[in-house]
């Protein structure tokens, strides 16, 4: 952080130039206050921005800099640009191998300014996962397996947060055959210290988590699946040895419920559907993601790119203004 900078440095990425990355961030950067407590600026495409603000109707500076040593304190959308992107090709609404290849370019960026302390945290926008495979990005299916790579953690996991509800998860990018395989003792333990290390760290004073069960009604004694009774219960058991607050396994159409009404900080979601399901329904326009398990932060919206309603003026912002909050709490220790 430079010597005129007086707050935390925080990278928006525009995500993919074909969805509504660049809408919502036009949108976001329109309200003062999202400059309150921090100095955003962009890593994407002045072009793709300029065009947005058109769309939208929203008169907003938009400003180059050559690199994030350059961003200063203002209220303008300030954009760094690590990768030219012609804008006369753009297909908005379109899978596109070109806009995949920029959209990883765009974060890749971001993690390594993060990496050398530059900036002091990230906030994505959404990408497209058939875009980057069709960029050859074959390895990364999204911004967590590109974040493993990069930073070298061999353990990283998510974390969906809303007003009122927190879940982390087990296991995200698998088939729901090889999630259940997933589900084992170490592996639940391990992702449960790091839970409870995370909101620790990010100002959750003694988490408590709940687990949910894998298996309709907690598995009703092994008729309906034995894993709870194998490898959730005894690994809940030897969390609490380790000194965590962890409860469970409790059934998971119940479970969520009772982390609304405050009687957990998270539940433990056993694979993608379980833990994003119940964030969606309870409150999917504020809902973001957080990463666990690597050396900086990373909050990002939680929808995707929204082909459908691209360039259309109709994407809702609220999730990137909520995901900049966010990342602000938890730098500070003070998530709420």
């Amino acid at each position: 952080m430079g010597d005129n900078m007086s707050k935390p440095l925080l990278a928006v990425t525009m995500g993919d130039p074909a969805g509504v990355g660049s809408e919502i961030v036009v949108k976001t950067f329109a309200n003062a206050q999202i400059f309150d407590h921090a100095q955003p600026f962009v890593i994407g495409s002045v072009a793709c921005l300029k065009q947005a603000a058109r769309q939208t109707g929203i008169s907003v500076e938009i400003e180059a800099v050559e690199s994030a040593a350059e961003v200063k304190q203002g209220k303008s959308i300030q954009v760094f640009e690590p990768v030219s992107f012609d804008i006369s090709t753009l297909r908005i609404g379109e899978v596109s191998a070109v806009c995949g290849d920029a959209a990883v370019q765009f974060f890749e960026t971001a993690v390594r300014l993060c990496q050398d302390d530059t900036v002091q945290g990230v906030v994505t926008c959404p990408i497209n996962k058939e875009a980057v495979h069709a960029a050859g990005y074959h390895g990364d299916i999204g911004h967590q397996e590109i974040l493993a790579r990069m930073t070298g953690s061999e353990l990283t996991a998510t974390m969906l947060m809303t007003r009122g509800l927190r879940v982390a998860h087990l296991s995200t990018h698998k088939s729901l055959g090889e999630a259940v395989k997933y589900v084992r003792k170490r592996i639940l333990i391990e992702k449960l210290q790091l839970t409870a290390d995370s909101l620790q760290r990010w100002g959750i004073t003694d988490p408590k988590v709940a687990v949910a069960a894998l298996n309709p009604h907690g598995g009703e004694g092994g008729m309906l699946g034995r894993e709870e009774i194998e490898e959730i219960a005894p690994a809940v058991a030897a969390a609490r040895e380790l000194g965590m607050d962890v409860v469970g396994p409790y059934p998971a159409d119940s479970v969520f419920y009772r982390a609304t009404a405050g009687e957990f900080d998270a539940v433990m979601a056993l694979y993608h559907d379980q833990g994003h399901i119940a964030i969606k329904m309870h409150n999917f326009a504020e809902s973001i993601t957080a990463t666990m398990g690597i050396p900086f932060i990373r909050t990002s919206v939680d929808h995707g790119t929204a082909f459908d309603i691209a360039g259309k003026n109709k994407a809702d912002a609220n999730g990137l203004a909520r995901a900049l909050d966010a990342a602000i709490d938890m730098m500070n220790g003070s998530l709420k």
